[in-house]
């Protein structure tokens, strides 16, 4: 199953297109602090960085919860393959929708709880 992806409503400036770039790029190396920081900064300047910082953001603080679950499961050795599993589709999905940023499209994830609004 594949994220769903929309058009934005307006064509965002190249700063908002790069801010929104980096909301997802950077959580290979900053996890959820990157898209929470420009989440924060950019929240009220541009509703097409918000929202790619907050869907990152959310993804990222899924992510976390299924990494926790997967520390729990190792006790029975199968939390051992679901981390890998888990690190690959994070990559992969953040990759796509750095991607979709890229050409100034909206991403949704595909597993994505919805915790920031």
């Amino acid at each position: 199953m594949m994220g769903q992806e929309s058009s934005p409503v307006a064509m965002p400036t190249s700063d908002e297109k790069t801010m929104a770039i980096l909301s997802h790029i950077l959580t290979i190396v900053a996890f959820f602090i990157a898209p929470l920081i420009i989440y924060v900064i950019k929240k009220d300047d541009s509703a097409f960085v918000a929202e790619h910082a907050k869907e990152s953001l959310n993804f990222q603080i899924t992510m976390l919860i299924l990494y926790i679950g997967s520390v729990f499961l190792m006790l029975v050795l199968i939390g051992f393959l679901l981390i890998w599993l888990l690190s690959i589709a994070n990559l992969v999905l953040v990759i796509i929708a750095t991607i979709k940023a890229s050409e100034n499209k909206m991403y949704r994830y595909p597993i994505n709880f919805r915790l920031i609004k």
